[in-house]
């Protein structure tokens, strides 16, 4: 087979490499190489995130994205990541290692029964959350982050009508905060719902004097526990300027690597999943980024996100809207 009909089978990921490769010296090289630049997430496996050119939350990569002058993204992360990427920069190059690397909560809002559900609401705005997909995000006035949303939601009139998605648990966290009745599109994180209260209130008993702190995609029974809530990047700032010595984290586990980091004299543990054989809770599809993966995406510029330019145009609005809403306020 070929290398061009292994890239169309996505093939390219079997290609026989030497044994006990330097992944990371070699990842090294094509940076320099190539003009390229690794944007990894807080939730990919700790050897990425040591490798990575940016680390950060969703808004963070967002902003980076958008004003980076490399020639090749790779994006350490998943689709609607990469796709976002691309969204800012159509004149550069944006490969993503796994395309199978999907999101669960992007893959609840298919992108023709939102629009169903919008074109139903005529007289509403639309807030989409950045964990969707380029046809979500076209059909979107604005979107946001969890670093953001509160304040882009409480920017709107108090007598808009507001739709907000994907997910529901954040979208109802942000409506109490600010006194809205968004109306929320049901939708969820694979991982944020998977959280067990009885569990975790099994892991504060033997740990009383951790503090639990959330993403608030997870759900409100939950979210009631928390001594801080906030995005991926609140999260871990509220570690570092806390003077509390132990914490249970309710997100993605990828998070307490930066954490540990940060802060190597505190204790970190993973809020626990339903599933009783896990002490942690990991994203399936972030941990399906490898560094073997990357040098390859790197190496051969592969796989490559494109999208038409017409929908490109569409999704890239509420994008630009939501950055440049986000430098006025200053986030």
């Amino acid at each position: 087979m070929s290398f061009n009909d292994k890239i169309k089978t996505k093939g390219y990921l079997d290609i026989d490499l030497p044994v006990n490769m330097d992944f990371k010296s070699e990842i090294q090289k094509l940076k320099k190489e190539k003009n390229a630049i690794i944007l990894g997430h807080y939730y990919q496996t700790e050897d990425i995130q040591d490798i990575s050119d940016i680390l950060g939350d969703s808004l963070a990569l967002a902003q980076e994205a958008a004003k980076t002058n490399a020639d090749l993204i790779v994006f350490a992360g998943v689709h609607f990541m990469a796709e976002t990427a691309k969204l800012v920069n159509p004149g550069k190059k944006v490969v993503l290692p796994d395309l199978n690397a999907g999101c669960s909560l992007a893959d609840s809002a298919p992108a023709k029964d939102f629009e169903a559900f919008v074109n139903a609401h005529p007289d509403h705005k639309v807030i989409t959350y950045i964990n969707s997909s380029t046809e979500v995000k076209a059909l979107t006035d604005i979107c946001v982050t969890s670093s953001n949303a509160v304040q882009i939601v409480e920017s709107f009139p108090k007598d808009e009508k507001l739709i907000f998605a994907p997910d529901k648990n954040l979208g109802s966290y942000i409506n109490k905060l600010t006194g809205r009745n968004m109306l929320l599109w049901d939708g969820a994180c694979h991982v944020h719902k998977e959280f067990s209260i009885p569990r975790l209130l099994e892991l504060k008993h033997e740990n009383p004097d951790a503090l639990i702190i959330a993403h608030p995609e997870c759900q409100s029974d939950l979210l009631i526990m928390a001594d801080h809530i906030g995005s991926t990047s609140s999260l871990l700032k509220f570690t570092q300027t806390n003077s509390n010595d132990s914490y249970i984290v309710a997100t993605e586990s990828g998070i307490l690597h930066q954490m540990r980091k940060a802060s190597p004299n505190k204790t970190f543990l993973p809020a626990p999943p339903e599933d009783s054989t896990c002490a942690c809770n990991d994203c399936k599809f972030m941990k399906l980024n490898t560094l073997r993966k990357i040098y390859l995406a790197m190496k051969y510029e592969v796989p490559e996100i494109i999208i038409e330019e017409e929908l490109r145009k569409k999704a890239n609005r509420p994008i630009q809207n939501m950055l440049e809403l986000s430098r006025q306020l200053g986030l």
